[in-house]
């Protein structure tokens, strides 16, 4: 088969690379430095599997910034971001759009396949719009820095169509994945695109569940990790995607979370609403911590008076430093990262940021210093807000603050 993806990113990379294992891929992109990256065969991102296909197989991949590789393309794979808009209160669906009406123009009896994140109902009113059937969506369920292992082994596969393209679509993953017997759903695609926003906003609530009980237990001087592994043991539930965190970020979550909750318009809901809220929340929370740790510390000095809107002198040398921008361990992804939100709460607060992240090239974000030496950035802070832990971190002689139990996640 011969197979365009649009889109280089963690879902068009990792797709791409899998299905050239038996096909010709052509990876349309337009940031020539990744479509180089490719060529190379470099991964453009932090990849374990990506990189190590790339170092020992030989795939039948090229990439480029053209879009007439669609020309010839059996399928068309749409990889492209829709971000949030929020003053839409919807989906961005821009980009995906473009590339239908390329591919229409360009190869109109391709299958065109959508794995970009879209609102429910997008694909039925692309098909009214440009009066064409040959288009389903097949969301895609991939764990950041593990995508190509999560093509490779699959949880399921889900199709937005149930005619022969969708059958032998499904044929080609699953001939180059090394999972047998791969659970597959053939369905209509609103369904698919609702099991998409639906997965996603349940693994929302699962975060800030757990979040939550962190809270509670930070609160009450209670043992967190004794109370999830107590819960966490009933089947029901699981010992997975349990570790506290700052809050939910990336991709995926934010912008699915909101873009279900708009979905929602004139449904009766309380808890998607309830989710989106309780990652403010949770921010919010870490926010005062810090604070009131640097107030301890001696940031503030205030009157005698007890009125502590009234400051009469605030110290220049205490800081908070923000280890690593990164959601997880081993990633090279901080997009809408939650740690975002807490500086600036932090900023609001006149509470002095500075930020370690050596994969940054800047030397400022958001109106704080970046550094990319960790000996320097432990130099200059007082206290240090790590989302996730790891080896280097531990070696620092400061205060701490994490709610990372498990060191994964």
């Amino acid at each position: 088969m011969k197979i365009a993806v649009v889109g280089a990113g963690y879902v068009g990379l990792s797709m791409g690379t899998l299905l050239s294992i038996n096909n010709k891929v052509t990876i349309v992109e337009i940031v020539k430095e990744k479509v180089d990256l490719i060529n190379k065969r470099i991964s453009p991102i932090k990849d374990e599997y990506i990189e190590k296909y790339f170092s020992e197989n030989n795939l039948n991949l090229i990439a480029t910034t053209e879009y007439d590789s669609l020309k010839d393309a059996d399928y068309i794979i749409i990889c492209t971001p829709t971000n949030y808009d929020v003053e839409t209160n919807y989906f961005n669906t821009s980009s995906v759009e473009s590339v239908i009406e390329k591919a229409i123009e360009l190869n109109s009896i391709a299958s065109i396949v959508i794995k970009s994140t879209i609102p429910v109902g997008f694909v039925e009113s692309m098909k009214r719009k440009y009066s064409i059937d040959n288009i389903m969506f097949s969301p895609e369920f991939l764990r950041e820095g593990k995508a190509l292992y999560d093509n490779l082994y699959p949880s399921r596969i889900i199709i937005g169509s149930k005619d022969e393209k969708a059958h032998k679509f499904v044929e080609l993953l699953t001939n180059a994945a090394l999972k047998k017997d791969i659970p597959t759903l053939f369905m209509e695609n609103t369904e698919a695109e609702a099991v998409k926003l639906f997965a996603n906003t349940y693994l929302a609530l699962r975060v800030s569940y757990f979040n939550e009980l962190d809270t509670y237990a930070e609160e009450k001087n209670l043992n967190t990790q004794d109370i999830i592994k107590g819960v966490s043991l009933d089947n029901r539930i699981g010992d997975f995607y349990n570790n506290p965190s700052f809050g939910y970020g990336g991709y995926c979550l934010p912008k699915d979370t909101k873009q279900l909750l708009a979905n929602y318009k004139d449904v009766p809901q309380n808890i998607i609403s309830a989710i989106i809220e309780s990652n403010k929340t949770r921010k919010n929370h870490i926010v005062d911590i810090i604070e009131n740790k640097l107030k301890s510390y001696g940031i503030f000095k205030f009157n005698f008076d007890n009125d502590e809107s009234n400051i009469v002198e605030e110290s220049k040398n205490k800081i908070c430093g923000i280890y690593r921008l990164t959601m997880k361990a081993n990633s090279d992804n901080f997009r809408d990262s939650a740690i975002f939100d807490i500086i600036k709460g932090l900023k609001k607060k006149n509470i002095k940021v500075l930020i370690y992240e050596p994969i940054l090239k800047t030397k400022e974000l958001d109106g704080c210093e970046v550094i990319s030496n960790f000996n320097t950035f432990i130099s200059k802070v007082d206290v240090i807000l790590a989302n996730r832990m790891d080896d280097l971190i531990k070696t620092a002689n400061k205060e701490i603050y994490t709610r990372d139990i498990y060191n994964r996640d």
